[in-house]
C-alpha cells in the first residue's frame, strides 16, 4: 500500500493496535501473543492461516477481529462439494431483464473466514488464489476488483486428514503468516467459563475500535517504518539458510523474505516505533517461514518439525546490532 497523506504516525498505530488487541482479548483468553501475530498479518496487508485443533478459538478469532476492526465479514464453510462459483460468484439469468447478471460470491467482503479450507478440492481452493494475490476475481472472462481492505483468515485442522485436501505449496505461500494457539492453561480455561456465565449468552459482540478507512491508514503507516540495510540483509540470510538446511528439501522462496520484512514492520508499528529492530524479525520468523518449508521425506519419520528448522536457523544466523534511533516524539 503506498504512503498516503492519511497514513498515521507509528505511535498512533501502536495505540490503536493495543486497543484492538484489548478488545479481542476480552473474548479470547490468554492468547495475546498469537493475537498479536494475527493483527501483524492484517496490518501488513496479508492473509492469515489459523492452523490448530478444533475448539481453540480459530473461528472466534476471525469474527472478533472483524468486529473490532469494523470490517464487513463473511464466513464460508469449505466442504468437499463446494464449487469455485460458490466462492467467487456466478452469472445468473435475470428473467425480468432478459439478460445474465453477476451475483457476487462471499469473497466480495473485507474479511473472509475460509473455514476448514483443507476440506474442499484443489479446484475450489484455487478459486481463492487470484483473490488473495491480485485482489480481484475473474468470472466468465470478466474481472471484478475487490474493495480494500481484503483479508482471508483461513482455518485448518493439522491432525485430521480423512476427507481433506492438503493445501499445495503455491497456496500455502499466499498466506503471509501461519498462527497456532495451543491449549489454554487450567486458569485460562476457567476464565473462559467465567466470562461465558457472566455475559449470559453464547455469542460475544465487540464494538468497533476502528473502521475500514482507519485500518487502511494504519496499514499505510508501515511504509514509513525504517529498515536498516543490516536488518534487511539479516532477513535475506535467514531465508537463504532455510534452503541450505540439511533437513529441508525445498526452502523458503524470496516471498518468505518479503513476509519477514512486512511483518517486522508491522511489529515495529504495533510497538509504536518507526524503525525495525532484530527482535521484530525474530518474533515473526517461525510463523512466517515454517509453512514455506518442505522437509525431506525421512525427516517426517524422525518427527522433525519445520518450526524446529526455523528455530535452528535463528540460532545459527547472527543477528545485527541495530543502531536506529526513533525519529518521532512519542505521545502517550
Amino acid at each position: 500500500m503506498p504512503v498516503t497523506e492519511n497514513a498515521l504516525p507509528p505511535y498512533e498505530v501502536g495505540r490503536l493496535a493495543g486497543a484492538v488487541l484489548d478488545s479481542v482479548g476480552s473474548v479470547l483468553v490468554g492468547k495475546r501473543d498469537s493475537l498479536e501475530l494475527v493483527l501483524a498479518g492484517i496490518l501488513a496487508g496479508g492473509h492469515v492461516l489459523l492452523e490448530d485443533l478444533p475448539g481453540l478459538g480459530k473461528t472466534l478469532t476471525a469474527r472478533s477481529f472483524a468486529q473490532s476492526l469494523g470490517l464487513d465479514f463473511r464466513r464460508l464453510q469449505f466442504t468437499p462439494d463446494l464449487l469455485p462459483a460458490d466462492v467467487t460468484g456466478s452469472f445468473l439469468y435475470d428473467q425480468r431483464k432478459g439478460d445474465f447478471a453477476f451475483r457476487a460470491g462471499p469473497v466480495f467482503t473485507n474479511m473472509l473466514l475460509a473455514d476448514e479450507i483443507n476440506r474442499t478440492p484443489p479446484k475450489t481452493q484455487a478459486a481463492l488464489l487470484e483473490a488473495m494475490q491480485e485482489k480481484q476475481v475473474s468470472v466468465e472472462g470478466v474481472t471484478y476488483r475487490l474493495d480494500p481492505p481484503f483479508h482471508v483468515l483461513a482455518t485448518a485442522n493439522p491432525i485430521e486428514y480423512e476427507g481433506t485436501y492438503p493445501l499445495p505449496e503455491a497456496q500455502l505461500d499466499r498466506f503471509l503468516i501461519r498462527v497456532s494457539f495451543g491449549y489454554p492453561t487450567a486458569e485460562e480455561e476457567w476464565e473462559v467459563l467465567r466470562r461465558r456465565m457472566s455475559r449470559r449468552q453464547e455469542e460475544a459482540f465487540l464494538q468497533p475500535v476502528v473502521d475500514a478507512r482507519m485500518l487502511q491508514a494504519m496499514q499505510a503507516a508501515l511504509e514509513s517504518i525504517t529498515v536498516e540495510d543490516s536488518i534487511g540483509r539479516y532477513i535475506v540470510s535467514l531465508t537463504a539458510a532455510t534452503r541450505e538446511h540439511p533437513s529441508v528439501l525445498v526452502g523458503s522462496s524470496p516471498r518468505g523474505s518479503l513476509a519477514l520484512l512486512l511483518l517486522a514492520r508491522a511489529r515495529a508499528a504495533m510497538a509504536g516505533r518507526d524503525f525495525v529492530v532484530p527482535e521484530d524479525v525474530k518474533d515473526v520468523a517461525v510463523p512466517a517461514l515454517a509453512h514455506r518449508i518442505t522437509l525431506r521425506p525421512e525427516m517426517w519419520l524422525r518427527r522433525v518439525d519445520p518450526a524446529f528448522v526455523v528455530q535452528e536457523v535463528l540460532t545459527n544466523v547472527p543477528a545485527p546490532a541495530s543502531g536506529a534511533l526513533p525519529t518521532y516524539a512519542r505521545h502517550d
